[in-house]
C-alpha cells in the first residue's frame, strides 16, 4: 500500500485526533516544516507516514503535545521542554508582566524558587538589563531544562542555577522572590495529560497552599522587599489571612484572562 500524500495524512490525523491544529503541529514537527512550506507540499508522498501514526498514538493517549514535540511557547517565544519539567501555562505569564512592573524602574536581585524549565528566569533577563538571578530547583531534571533554555537564548551567564530545596543554602540578599510553586491539594484527582508532568511540581501539599506559606515565612525570614506567587483560583481568603497574620499589610492579588485569582503581590516595606 502506497503512502499518503501530506495532506491526505493530515487529514486522517485529524479526524483520529479530533483536533486538526494538534495534527499539524505533529506534522510540521516531523518534517521541519512551518505552515507555509505544509501548505506549498500537500500533495506530495509522505514518507514517514509510520513515524507520523506513532506521534500520532502518543497524542491520542495525552501524552502532551509540548513533550513530544520538546517545544513549548511562552511570551511569544519557543522554549525546550521534556518530561522531568513542568510544562509552562499561558497564565504564568501574568506573573513574568507583574515582575517587569517591579524590575523596569530599579536594579533588582531576584531569587526565583522552583524555576522548573527556566522560563520566568529567561524571560526577565531577556527583557531586563540589571538585574541579577539566582534560580531553585530540587530537580535536576528540571535544571537540566532551564539550562538548555537559558544556553537557547544566550543567558546562561546571568541566571545562577543551584539544585536546593526553596532557598537554602544559599545566603544573598534578594530585592525580589518569585515563585510559581505546586499549588494542587494532593488529593485532588488530575486530569490523564497531567499524569505525565512531574507530580512534585504540581501537589503542594494536603491542602495545596502549604509550600505558598513556606515561601511566605522564608520570603519574611529573609527580608526581601517583594515577593511575587503564583497561586490557585481558591486560595485567595486564606493567603489574605495569611499575610495578615504575620504582619504584612501591603499586597494584591491579580486575575487570570478567565477571571480567576491566579496570584499575588506582597511588599515588606523594607
Amino acid at each position: 500500500m502506497n503512502n499518503p500524500t501530506i495532506k491526505e495524512a493530515l487529514k486522517e490525523a485529524s479526524l483520529i485526533l479530533n483536533n486538526p491544529k494538534e495534527a499539524s503541529i505533529l506534522l510540521r514537527y516531523l518534517l521541519n516544516y512551518d505552515q507555509v512550506q505544509l501548505l506549498l507540499n500537500e500533495q506530495k508522498t509522505l514518507d514517514q507516514y509510520q513515524e507520523y501514526q506513532t506521534l500520532i498514538q502518543r497524542c491520542k493517549v495525552n501524552e502532551p503535545i509540548e513533550y513530544i514535540t520538546g517545544n513549548v511557547s511562552f511570551y511569544s517565544r519557543d522554549f525546550f521542554i521534556q518530561p522531568g519539567a513542568l510544562i509552562p501555562r499561558p497564565e504564568t505569564e501574568l506573573l513574568v508582566d507583574c515582575a517587569l512592573e517591579i524590575a523596569k524602574t530599579k536594579p533588582l536581585r531576584i531569587a526565583e524558587i522552583g524555576t522548573g524549565s527556566g522560563i520566568i528566569s529567561v524571560m526577565l533577563v531577556l527583557l531586563v538589563n540589571k538585574i541579577e538571578i539566582v534560580a531553585t530547583d530540587i530537580s535536576s531534571e528540571a535544571l537540566a531544562v532551564a539550562k538548555i533554555n537559558a544556553k537557547k537564548f544566550g543567558v546562561e551567564d546571568k541566571i545562577t542555577f543551584v539544585q536546593s530545596n526553596y532557598l537554602d543554602n544559599i545566603y544573598n540578599e534578594f530585592d525580589m522572590i518569585i515563585s510559581n510553586p505546586p499549588y494542587i491539594a494532593n488529593d485532588f484527582e488530575l486530569e490523564e495529560n497531567l499524569s505525565y508532568e512531574p507530580q512534585n511540581a504540581l501537589f503542594g501539599g494536603k491542602v495545596g497552599d502549604e509550600m505558598l506559606k513556606e515561601i511566605i515565612d522564608l520570603w519574611i525570614e529573609k527580608k526581601s522587599p517583594y515577593l511575587l506567587c503564583e497561586m490557585g483560583y481558591d486560595q485567595k481568603e486564606p493567603l489574605t489571612q495569611y499575610l495578615i497574620n504575620h504582619g504584612i499589610k501591603e499586597f494584591s492579588f491579580y486575575k487570570d484572562l478567565a477571571g480567576f485569582d491566579r496570584g499575588f503581590i506582597a511588599y515588606a516595606g523594607v
